[in-house]
């Protein structure tokens, strides 16, 4: 069984994905920070000093300056702004895989283009000619 296991976690296939999710973690990572340290407050300064991760609706009783004194409070919130975030960086991922995979179609296509050995005749059209030859003998 442990080597039914081994042969199994060692297929390509298993390793591929393996890899496939950790740099998309990483990925992930990487464009959340892009979104809120990059993208974000450029935006933000051009709609008049916004954050929009301070965008939130107070569920219950009070009122509150920021997300974090809501919180701290115990209020319930509905965090809008954050959600505007996660969508920004849905599109911007979204975006770079249809890239991505855009390109890797065009590479395949490339390789289906290369010329392909012609086809050989079939037997009966070889048989056809070789008499052919033969009568005009």
């Amino acid at each position: 069984m442990l080597k039914e296991f081994k042969d199994f976690a060692m297929r390509g296939n298993v390793v591929d994905m393996a890899v496939g999710i950790v740099i998309g973690a990483a990925f992930g990572t990487i464009i959340k920070s892009l979104v809120a340290d990059v993208i974000m407050p450029p935006i933000g300064m051009l709609l008049g000093g916004v954050d929009f991760a301070n965008f939130f609706v107070t569920l219950s009783d009070g009122s509150y300056a920021t997300l974090a004194a809501a919180k701290e409070a115990g209020a319930v919130t509905l965090n809008y702004g954050s959600f505007i975030n996660t969508i920004i960086s849905f599109l911007i991922v979204a975006f770079a895989i249809f890239i991505l995979i855009k390109q890797m179609n065009k590479m395949k296509k490339t390789e289906e283009e290369a010329p392909a050995a012609p086809a050989e005749p079939p037997r009966e059209e070889v048989l056809l000619e070789e008499i052919r030859d033969l009568l005009k003998k």
